[in-house]
């Protein structure tokens, strides 16, 4: 519980469980089910729930204010804005905790940072840190990662970009009571990494639109504020929302709860996080990935291209869940079904997230930067 003042001077006691039945209504919608860019996400929210408005806008600041929401924002698709990777280091184990908090702490481009390790020591089970990483369209991945391997004493790291998407959204509320082999009836639509130019205008809205949310901001209007914030009438900010929405590089708007970390209610959303592999024949990557995007534990499904240091794998996902073996039926399920599909593979394994943090990355051109000035480097020795 916690006491907010729906009105001035009248406190109330507000439930933050994700397990309260009006949370967890809320939440079910809220994570990913307000797909691209909607005008007034709130009151959406509230109609697909279940829940009247004032409730949804009560509870949502609430569990802000809690601590169980980490984040309330508008996401991009920022493989369409900026060159992203996933990226994987081979640390020393005495270095591995200060390379870990250094990329999180230092580094805005890196988004996720998690470590990882395998049951079994297997091929890349060598490279225990794991990371997102985007620059801006104009800088190389490659350049950015060996000055931070210099950094943090990395030994190697492994860029692997994803050459397509099938899967892109987190839900761990709804995807709770999940059976192994829930899936769609049709296969994944396969999305695009091609790179979108935007003018310095368009910037300027990005850069307004995808900042997280105050508690206080949670309600109507909260668009207007944003329109204000780039200097653009609220028509015009939405006209350009609207147009980047349609060249496919607005993700979502969502609720982010913490993967792993303990909330301050004491719950856990999810304990295991799993990242699978799989190695399908040259070839037939795409079909492999829309039939891995059909399932609903997926969160995140991709065709990369891992490497020898990883045997080769190309297609990735990732999914979450309370217990061990119940995630590892979850991969069951899907192995069996590639299976049944004829789509071989030669080579499968599970890369487990221990610590992780979250934020979103920096993709803008100035972000940049200003990021070089504060590290005494050149730009120019960073660019493409």
């Amino acid at each position: 519980m916690i006491a907010i003042e729906p009105h001035p001077g009248t406190p109330v006691q507000i439930p933050v469980q994700t397990d309260d039945p009006i949370n967890a209504k809320i939440l079910s919608v809220s994570e990913d089910k307000i797909a691209g860019f909607d005008p007034d996400p709130i009151a959406t929210i509230a109609r697909v729930s279940g829940v009247d408005l004032d409730t949804t806008i009560l509870r949502i600041r609430a569990m802000m204010k809690a601590g169980v929401i980490r984040r309330v924002r508008q996401t991009l698709l920022a493989n369409k804005l900026a060159t992203g990777s996933l990226v994987a280091w081979k640390v020393p184990d005495s270095k591995l905790q200060y390379a870990f908090e250094t990329l999180f702490a230092d580094d805005p481009f890196s988004g996720h940072v998690v470590i990882r390790s395998t049951d079994t020591e297997t091929p890349g089970s060598s490279f225990r840190l794991w990371t997102t990483l985007k620059v801006p369209q104009t800088h190389s991945m490659e350049k950015h990662c060996q000055w931070w391997a210099h950094q943090i004493g990395a030994t190697e790291f492994r860029l692997m970009p994803a050459k397509k998407l099938f899967a892109l959204g987190v839900g761990h509320v709804r995807r709770r009571e999940l059976v192994p082999g829930d899936k769609t009836d049709t296969l994944s639509e396969p999305i695009g990494t091609e790179i979108e130019q935007l003018t310095s205008r368009q910037w300027q809205v990005v850069i307004a639109l995808k900042r997280e949310l105050t508690p206080e901001e949670v309600g109507p209007g909260l668009w207007d504020r944003r329109a204000t914030e780039a200097g653009f009438s609220l028509e015009e900010f939405l006209s350009t929302v609207q147009s980047l929405a349609s060249r496919g590089v607005i993700g979502r708007f969502s609720t982010f709860l913490e993967h792993h970390k303990k909330l301050t209610t004491g719950e856990r959303v999810t304990k295991f996080n799993a990242l699978f592999h799989w190695a399908v024949p040259r070839g037939r990557e795409i079909e492999a990935g829309q039939q891995l995007g059909r399932f609903h534990c997926m969160t995140h499904a991709y065709w990369r291209e891992g490497g020898p240091e990883f045997a080769d794998v190309n297609v990735m996902g990732v999914s979450h869940g309370q217990e061990k073996q119940r995630v590892l039926e979850h991969k069951n399920a899907i192995d069996q079904h590639l299976e049944s599909v004829g789509i071989p593979v030669s080579y499968t394994n599970v890369f487990w997230g221990g610590r992780s943090e979250i934020k979103p990355s920096e993709i803008t051109p100035d972000a940049y930067t200003q990021w070089c000035e504060s590290v005494g480097e050149s730009e120019s020795s960073f660019r493409l």
